[in-house]
């Protein structure tokens, strides 16, 4: 391989000299270590960033409108015992639509427990057709000291 006088004085400047390859003078060392290690390290680096703020609490809300047989059966009470039986706050009440709606709110597998129990489960006597969550977020501090039933 022949290089040309530009070539060869681009590789010289790249090249590290002896106290950069360690072997003389550490004036001016060069980094030794290898591409993967600065990735690994940087990697790390986002990773304890991008934690950074975890350390506040982190709730889910999530409003809900619940349809089907679900006024005139206790479906609010028996919604506000179970949403505290699982730890999350909220409100519950009766539309003028036969519906029931309300927000819930706390940490995400809780609140998860609770729109299962609300699509599913329900009070005894009630027969639910359909349960609309909306307006699902994550929140740092919980709107609500405790469940209620609003009028």
């Amino acid at each position: 391989l022949e290089l040309t006088g530009m070539d060869q004085a681009k590789l010289e400047r790249s090249a590290p000299s002896e106290a950069e390859r360690g072997t003389g003078c550490s004036v001016a060392p060069r980094c030794l270590m290898s591409s993967a290690a600065k990735l690994a390290i940087c990697l790390s680096f986002l990773v304890i960033m991008s934690n950074e703020g975890s350390t506040a609490a982190r709730f889910k809300s999530v409003d809900y409108e619940i349809s089907g047989q679900v006024q005139g059966v206790c479906f609010r009470m028996y919604t506000e015992d179970q949403a505290r039986k699982l730890g999350v706050v909220g409100w519950v009440r009766n539309t003028r639509r036969g519906t029931v709606d309300g927000q819930v709110q706390g940490k995400e597998e809780l609140v998860e427990s609770m729109k299962h129990w609300l699509s599913k489960v329900g009070s005894p006597s009630s027969r639910i057709h359909q349960a609309h969550f909306s307006n699902e977020k994550v929140i740092t501090k919980l709107e609500f000291g405790n469940f209620n039933t609003r009028y």
